[in-house]
């Protein structure tokens, strides 16, 4: 009888170890994914908030300057002023966006 017990608890003790190899894997597993997770995604600095603004300010900041360029260039005649007026928004642009935008 005692060698009976003796070994059903042998192979409960080896189901348990068995068990307990299966997840401590499972559990280095997942730590080295994280930790290449980790590694692979860009840190951020600071709060993030230097720089931030809405899709559609980004879209105005691009679309704007680009619909005003166009209509520079089909209703002004002469070639030179064309150029230099699609030079002016160029330069002018990141003045109106602090302006009209704020600074943030």
């Amino acid at each position: 009888m005692s060698k009976e017990r003796a070994r059903r608890r042998a192979e409960r003790l080896a189901v348990l170890e068995k068990e307990k190899a299966s997840r401590a894997r499972r559990v280095a597993r997942r730590q080295t994914r994280r930790a290449l997770l980790r590694r692979l995604t860009p840190q951020r600095r600071g709060s993030g908030r230097l720089y931030r603004r809405g899709r559609a300010q980004r879209a105005g900041i691009v679309v704007i300057p680009l619909v005003a360029s166009a209509l520079i260039w089909f209703l002004v005649p002469e070639l030179a002023l064309r150029f230099v007026l699609i030079a002016l928004i160029v330069l002018v642009l990141p003045a109106l966006v602090v302006v009209i935008l704020g600074r943030r």
